[in-house]
């Protein structure tokens, strides 16, 4: 029998509450197909509960940085006692927490990132990444996790069109999010994309009528993600999540196309980048690491370019756009050198970090990016 995910029930349990008792209910996701789509199902469950969810925040993850951000504490301190949670981000935002907790808010976090130093202290943490979390379910996507919860929300309640278009979503961000197809994920992925071919919903109706309803598991899949993950936050709003909610199929359409088109510009910028980065190590003597960044990459695209570039040398490789004061960038790494450990001994020279072992984050004060690049080279050398 598999044991149950750590404050799983709980979660599930307070949500139920906060609609019955009519708090208000805020969800704050990450800015990626992951986030969107876990911020997607649970908005629906709560609504499919009778119960609504006030406001739905996503951070620009250019000028605000990845996970809690102080100025979306600061927009919305007025709208305390509120319930917040917080989806496929959080679990490194101890400070942001404490803020959010002095405000007012009732924190839950559902994150599925690795844990750095400490768990933020929230009202609930649901992440099988913490210690004494015996459950199997490590390999999970954030997506995965919602709809677990979501499921143990709904109970029997949960109508089979609704629970299709749910494993839909479920099944573009695992494939997205790149976690093991096993388990769970396996069983999101096949019953997901099975449903997707008679899918209901507006946008991913739209895709299809774009790129055809034949290509929806060959690269037409692939297109379909990249989409998503194209669209940008602006003032906290997202475009992916403004088209996964478009009840409207001729708006849908148009949003879909937005996006489609936005992914072939990022396209050429990622291979330029590419390009200038594999100019620039051609100079240099070899590192243990690739770590590149200029002003004029913006940050949705490093990520792309580091997967690129760790697939192609085998290192782990460090993209970042390099702001006026402070950079943030991407990584990505080779299965067997964990990139969040390798930034955990450079923590006191972060302003944040984290993610996945093999694909994360970081941001830096510019004054620190050479002691930072020193540090990383000096613990992957000893490796």
């Amino acid at each position: 029998m598999k044991k149950e995910i750590k404050n799983l029930k709980e979660a599930a349990e307070r949500i139920k509450l906060a609609v019955k008792n009519d708090e208000r209910i805020i969800i704050y996701g990450d800015s990626d197909c992951d986030g969107i789509c876990s911020v997607v199902i649970l908005e629906e469950t709560i609504k499919n509960l009778g119960g609504k969810v006030f406001d739905v925040l996503f951070p620009d993850r250019e000028k605000d940085g990845y996970g809690i951000n102080l100025k979306a504490l600061e927009l919305i301190k007025d709208k305390a006692p509120a319930l917040f949670i917080t989806l496929d981000l959080g679990i490194g935002n101890i400070k942001e927490v404490k803020i959010a907790n002095k405000y007012g808010f009732s924190v839950i976090i559902v994150d599925h990132h690795q844990i750095l130093s400490s768990i933020p202290e929230a009202e609930i943490v649901v992440n099988p990444q913490q210690k004494d979390d015996e459950s199997e379910y490590k390999y999970l996507a954030n997506v995965g996790l919602t709809f677990l919860l979501c499921r143990e929300i709904l109970g029997d309640n949960i109508s089979l069109n609704l629970k299709n278009s749910f494993l839909e979503l479920a099944a573009l961000a695992t494939i997205s999010d790149m976690v093991p197809q096993i388990g769970d994920n396996k069983m999101f992925i096949e019953e997901g994309l099975r449903s997707l071919k008679n899918t209901f919903r507006p946008a991913l109706r739209a895709f299809l009528d774009i790129i055809g309803e034949g290509e929806v598991v060959g690269t037409g899949l692939y297109k379909l993600i990249a989409a998503i993950n194209a669209a940008e936050s602006v003032d906290f709003k997202n475009e992916g999540y403004k088209l996964m909610t478009e009840s409207s199929p001729k708006k849908a359409m148009e949003l879909a196309q937005f996006l489609i088109d936005k992914t072939a510009f990022k396209q050429i910028k990622i291979k330029e980048i590419t390009e200038e980065v594999e100019r620039r190590i051609l100079k240099k003597p070899a590192s243990e690491i690739i770590f590149e960044g200029d002003p004029a990459w913006k940050l949705i695209w490093a990520g792309s370019v580091a997967s690129i570039l760790y697939n192609k040398y085998n290192k782990p490789t460090f993209v970042f756009r390099k702001g006026d004061t402070e950079s943030a960038g991407s990584v990505r790494s080779p299965k067997e050198k964990n990139s969040v450990e390798a930034m955990k001994s450079c923590a006191d020279l972060l302003i944040t970090y984290g993610g996945h072992p093999q694909a994360s984050g970081f941001r830096v004060k510019n004054e620190n990016l050479e002691k930072f690049k020193n540090g990383l080279v000096d613990y992957f050398s000893k490796l």
